[in-house]
């Protein structure tokens, strides 16, 4: 089965095919992918415009799909079902993928489903070298999410915790803000922090002792204060590089803590030794680094996704449109979006 996974949830158009006949080769099923971030165009605004997300990926999705057939070469009639972001996202965002998908799959006579953004995420590291079996503990870390859930198998999932404010992406993006870095943040904190003394300043771990549950908005008025408060912290001519790198690397340090913690708690009240990783946040190589080191003391294992396949992409939404349509599910031809959409209210497969 040849699946066509559309990703439009907010600012990169995301195009993949999934083979199912594939799965045992060196790709993992993946046929191609095309990806179009539009960094650039949010860069001038500090992070993302709706309306002008919306229009981009208007524009970009037909010459991707053009791409994304050649570079499989393969023509539009051997695609046999189609996969799109339903949500959450930005509801103008998820539209556009929505509507083209459904629409390609109502002229191919094909069927159409509609993916769960964070389930395409959680599912991405099974498309890995080495899959985890389920069951397993997922930390889901992207820019406006951060979740932990025990998942059971596909559609069975439990909220272990998750952000009651500002996620962990978000934080990053914020405090890159503050210091004059562009956007994404995590990136470019990441990068600035790599010359840092991550215990060089204090800074809070939210919420570390009141159940698995996350809270950045503390850590992110921590930081501002920090800089505020802190000479040589600015971008301009008093700016001082050594100063900026140690606050970034003590607040990644923070963040990272916070999460690793709260995943080594997570483990232990599942009582599970697997955790998948996955989301933008995932690629931090801190973050993997440190994950590493203490599941390591609790003989747990953690598995990621593919480099490629950690921030939006088409591929993870073609895998778990994939393994739904193995289970007999698929959308009518009406088109619906869900900008708001608990992971708890997907059907089991």
């Amino acid at each position: 089965m040849k699946v066509l996974g559309l990703e439009t949830s907010c600012d990169e158009t995301g195009l993949a095919i999934f083979d199912s006949e594939q799965i045992d080769s060196a790709n993992q099923g993946l046929l191609g992918q095309v990806l179009y971030s539009q960094i650039e165009l949010h860069a001038l605004y500090g992070g993302v415009v709706p309306e002008l997300a919306s229009r981009d990926h208007i524009r970009k999705l037909v010459p991707l799909f053009n791409e994304l057939l050649d570079q499989c070469g393969i023509s539009k009639d051997e695609i046999d079902a189609i996969a799109y972001t339903k949500g959450p996202g930005l509801i103008g965002a998820l539209m556009t993928g929505a509507l083209f998908g459904r629409s390609l799959a109502y002229g191919l006579d094909i069927p159409a489903i509609g993916i769960h953004h964070m389930e395409g995420h959680l599912l991405a590291p099974l498309m890995g070298a080495n899959p985890p079996a389920f069951p397993f503990v997922s930390l889901l870390v992207s820019g406006g999410h951060t979740l932990l859930i025990a998942a059971r198998g596909v559609g069975q999932y439990e909220i272990l915790g998750e952000s009651i404010d500002d996620a962990a992406g978000e934080c990053f993006d914020k405090a890159a803000k503050m210091l004059s870095l562009p956007y994404p943040g995590g990136p470019n904190i990441a990068k600035l922090a790599e010359t840092g003394n991550p215990n060089a300043y204090t800074l809070p771990r939210p919420m570390l002792h009141r159940g698995l549950d996350f809270s950045f908005s503390g850590m992110k008025t921590a930081v501002h204060n920090l800089i505020k408060d802190t000479e040589g912290s600015g971008s301009g001519a008093d700016s001082d590089p050594k100063v900026r790198a140690d606050i970034a690397a003590s607040f990644q340090h923070a963040v990272v803590d916070t999460l690793v913690k709260k995943c080594v708690k997570a483990l232990k009240q599942a009582d599970m030794s697997r955790l998948v990783i996955a989301g933008g946040v995932s690629a931090n190589t801190h973050l993997r680094e440190t994950l590493e080191a203490e599941l390591a003391k609790i003989n747990a294992t953690v598995h990621y996704a593919p480099p490629a396949l950690c921030t939006d992409n088409g591929a993870m939404i073609a895998y778990a449109g994939y393994e739904r349509l193995q289970a007999g599910q698929s959308d009518d031809l009406a088109v619906s979006c869900v900008p708001r959409w608990p992971m708890t209210e997907l059907p089991a497969v």
